[in-house]
C-alpha cells in the first residue's frame, strides 16, 4: 500500500496542487488553515482524500475563532491571518475542523499507526525535534510502528526503539530554508521524504489581495519566497507556534 502523508499545509491551495503522488491512502497530520490565502480549498480537499486526519493547533484556533496576541514572526503572521481564516470557512468547514480528534490509532497492511500533530504528550502544541533523548519518553508504552507528526514544518525520519517517527514537513510553508512543498510517503516499508515545487507568486499574489496588513503582507511574501522568515522580521528570539 502507497500512503501519502501531508502535513502544515496552512491554506496553500498552489502547494497543494503541485502534489500529485499516486496514493492508494492518504493521511493528514493537521494544521489545514491560517496563513495562506485559501484555507476552504485546503480543507475540502482534505476532506476528500484523507482516509485520516487530525487536529492541529491552527485548525483548532481557527475552528474555536481563537484570537491571537503576538508582536512578531509567526504569532503575528498568525493573528493577522486567523480572522482571514475564519472569514473565509464556511460554518460546515469549522465544524470538521472543530470534530478533528487530536490523535488517532489504526493498523494499515499489519503496521499500528498513531498520528498526533505535534507530540503524543502534547498533541497539538508541542515542538518536537529530531532527537531520539527527547522522543523516547514520549514513546514509552506505545506499541505503534509508526508515529506521524508535524507542527515543526522541518521534515525528518527517525527511529526510536521499536516506532519509526514521521515528519512530513510543510505542503505549504518552510521553515527550514527551503520553499519547497514537502510531504513523505510511505510505500511498503520504505518512507520517502519528497518536496515538489509549485507556483510561489501565485501564492503570493492571491495572499496580497487578502492581506490587508503592508508588514504581514512582505513577511509572508519572504517566507513562501525563501522557506523560512529572515531574522529581521523575529522579535525576542522566538517564531511563534508552528
Amino acid at each position: 500500500m502507497r500512503v501519502l502523508v501531508v502535513a502544515d499545509i496552512h491554506g496553500n491551495r498552489a502547494a497543494l496542487e503541485a502534489v500529485r503522488e499516486p496514493f492508494d491512502l492518504c493521511l493528514c497530520v493537521g494544521d489545514l488553515v491560517d496563513y495562506g490565502p485559501e484555507p476552504a480549498w485546503c480543507v475540502d480537499w482534505v476532506r476528500r482524500h484523507a482516509a485520516h486526519c487530525v487536529r492541529g493547533n491552527h485548525d483548532h484556533g481557527a475552528a474555536q475563532n481563537v484570537e491571537i496576541q503576538g508582536a512578531g514572526g509567526f504569532r503575528f503572521l498568525t493573528a493577522v491571518t486567523r480572522p482571514l481564516s475564519v472569514a473565509a470557512l464556511s460554518p460546515v468547514q469549522r465544524r470538521y475542523l472543530a470534530e478533528l480528534p487530536t490523535s488517532r490509532m489504526f493498523t494499515l497492511s499489519g503496521k499500528r499507526f498513531l498520528m498526533v500533530h505535534a507530540t503524543p504528550r502534547d498533541p497539538m502544541d508541542e515542538y518536537a525535534p529530531p532527537d531520539p533523548a527527547f522522543w523516547k519518553p514520549r514513546l514509552a508504552g506505545l506499541k505503534v510502528d509508526y508515529l506521524l507528526a508535524g507542527h515543526t514544518h522541518i521534515p525528518y525520519t527517525l527511529q526510536v526503539g521499536a516506532t519509526l517517527v514521521v515528519n512530513p514537513g510543510s505542503v505549504g510553508i518552510g521553515r527550514d530554508g527551503n520553499p519547497l512543498a514537502s510531504y513523505a510517503v510511505i510505500d511498503g516499508d520504505e518512507v520517502q521524504l519528497k518536496r515538489v515545487g509549485y507556483p510561489v507568486e501565485q501564492t503570493v499574489a492571491a495572499m496580497e489581495a487578502t492581506v490587508r496588513d503592508d508588514t504581514a503582507r512582505q513577511m509572508l511574501t519572504d517566507v513562501f519566497r525563501t522557506g523560512g522568515l529572515p531574522a529581521r522580521w523575529l522579535r525576542n528570539g522566538t517564531s511563534g507556534p508552528g
